[in-house]
């Protein structure tokens, strides 16, 4: 069992989507994420043992390559199509509660910023690692923020900006969401953002990748 979960694992890490795939070159006419993975639950594997032991070991993987410089953002678009293949096949079993989520994460781009790559990483590595995530989309006003808090209590939210000018935004979408939900955890992140921005404008976490945003989701439930 853990040899084809290791499998799984390198296809993620690696951004081997299927086995028609040419990409990576060093894994042509393998399988990939879909077919292993539609063959470990066929061989009897526990969905919750397919997203915890392969594909959120393969997305940390990733997540920790990124930070460090050493794959880019075209990689880790192919190892997120690889996860979100693989996922296809798990979904039923979230629905059915087969497989527990660690928690919801609310994220979008923020009012007047129309971004989305950084925001579509963030996504992708947070659902990798067994999360569920509403995605809110661009130019996310803060009552469709508070909205959305509302309809999934103790989610975590995450407001995300590339732009300087839309940084104000940020700030005015986080204090709206402290009046309404004091208590919201509230992670912010993007090109212009820094920690001393977030401890400024009242939010609970920052990082400049997102892995960290990961890491840090991860320490509020463990």
């Amino acid at each position: 069992m853990s040899e084809i979960l290791q499998q799984i694992s390198d296809c993620i890490e690696f951004g081997k989507i299927n086995k028609a795939a040419p990409f990576p070159p060093q894994m042509k006419g393998q399988d990939g994420a879909d077919e292993l993975t539609r063959q470990a639950l066929d061989d009897g594997v526990s969905a919750q043992d397919i997203l915890s032991k392969g594909l959120m070991v393969g997305m940390e993987k990733v997540g920790v390559k990124f930070r460090e410089n050493k794959v880019f953002v075209p990689q880790v678009l192919m190892s997120a199509k690889a996860m979100s293949t693989a996922m296809v096949h798990l979904k039923p079993y979230f629905l059915s509660g087969a497989v527990k989520q660690k928690g919801t994460f609310i994220i979008g781009t923020v009012e007047g910023d129309l971004h989305d790559i950084g925001k579509n990483l963030v996504t992708m590595m947070v659902e990798g690692n067994g999360w569920e995530v509403i995605d809110l989309g661009t130019d996310v006003k803060a009552e469709t923020f508070i909205a959305a808090m509302r309809e999934h209590e103790n989610a975590f939210v995450g407001l995300s900006a590339l732009l300087t000018t839309t940084m104000a935004s940020m700030e005015r979408i986080t204090r709206a969401i402290r009046e309404e939900i004091p208590n919201a955890k509230i992670a912010v992140g993007g090109a212009p953002v820094t920690q001393d921005f977030c401890d400024k404008i009242g939010a609970d976490a920052y990082s400049p990748d997102p892995q960290g945003l990961v890491e840090y989701l991860n320490s509020q439930v463990a």
